[in-house]
């Protein structure tokens, strides 16, 4: 029997997690036994069979995370954050919650005693400045942003924390995720779902970068399978490097939009306008498009296909008719 915590559960990769887990109602070889969601306002349970529950929680208050691990997770999905462009223009929240808030996490799953599983939803933004153009597994973290600086650093004290044997840490720099459902958020990169998302449900969408500009980006649904693939790897497998890149796709934005109008017509491309955004462009400018996996890949964890499947993923999954 084995429980879960999800910080961030309100958010649309703890949703989209949770449900399913509810579905699978294993993880690995155990029996889910509860499924925790925690952010800073209850979020709405999925239903049916795993039994489940939802709590508010300050990840960075110390004492209110030590209480929620009473009795102890097995297995710690952490996922709660502040997006990288409201912590670049906060830098306190950002340290709050992305570091501060890690740590209260880290350190609660170390006083549990039973060493859990934390699967630590990282960041491909801890690369950048002089990272080569092809980043292999092994080139050095240096983030340009406070975003990828404060992943960066929890990065480093869930390996140490693993080495130590106070918890089973599995960090993953997850690549952009696209196309992500609901409202625009302060992510540096939440443009590069809303031009397919918004303009899919009959909106506007402003794209600030060029036609030629590369993603690395992965769809939900891959990424919620590579979270749940990341607590059912056995530890042994994992080795030293406990925080490393899961697979994605280098696409540029143009083939992207390219792929929507194959999937979906043309009506939606139509939609897009071109206003160049200072801010963003120069935030994303230092993000690395180019991967190679090659660690997570032998490991298991997968990529999509094609971008062609992400669009009909979110025709099928998340689309709100008549937005």
């Amino acid at each position: 029997m084995t429980r879960i915590l999800i910080t961030g559960g309100g958010g649309f990769l703890g949703q989209k997690l949770a449900a399913r887990l509810q579905t699978k109602g294993t993880l690995g070889a155990a029996r889910i036994a509860e499924i925790v969601l925690a952010d800073l306002t209850p979020p709405p349970p999925p239903t049916g069979p795993v039994p489940c529950r939802s709590v508010a929680l300050d990840i960075a208050d110390n004492a209110a995370v030590g209480r929620l691990f009473e009795p102890a997770f097995d297995v710690i999905f952490h996922l709660a954050a502040v997006v990288s462009g409201a912590a670049e223009a906060e830098f306190d929240l950002g340290m709050r919650v992305n570091l501060m808030g890690s740590i209260a996490v880290f350190e609660a799953a170390r006083a549990a005693a039973n060493s859990p599983i934390v699967v630590y939803a990282s960041s491909v933004a801890v690369h950048g400045g002089t990272a080569p153009d092809l980043v292999t597994d092994g080139v050095e973290l240096n983030p340009q942003t406070s975003y990828g600086t404060q992943k960066a650093m929890a990065e480093l004290l869930l390996t140490d924390m693993s080495r130590k044997g106070f918890l089973d840490g599995r960090g993953l720099r997850l690549p952009t995720v696209s196309i992500r459902p609901g409202k625009a958020n302060a992510a540096a990169s939440s443009f590069m779902s809303s031009i397919f998302r918004d303009t899919l449900e009959g909106r506007t969408a402003n794209c600030p970068v060029g036609r030629d500009f590369a993603v690395w980006h992965s769809a939900p649904r891959t990424v919620t399978d590579n979270l749940i693939h990341a607590a059912e790897v056995e530890r042994a497998a994992l080795g030293p490097n406990r925080c490393f890149n899961l697979p994605g796709r280098t696409d540029t934005i143009g083939a992207m939009i390219d792929a929507m109008t194959r999937v979906a017509g043309p009506d939606a491309a139509a939609r897009i306008t071109w206003d160049a955004d200072p801010v963003i462009a120069g935030i994303v400018a230092g993000w690395r498009g180019h991967f190679r996996p090659d660690h997570a890949l032998a490991l298991g964890f997968r990529a999509d296909a094609s971008f062609e499947d992400s669009v009909r993923w979110f025709l099928e999954d998340d689309i709100v008719r008549g937005a």
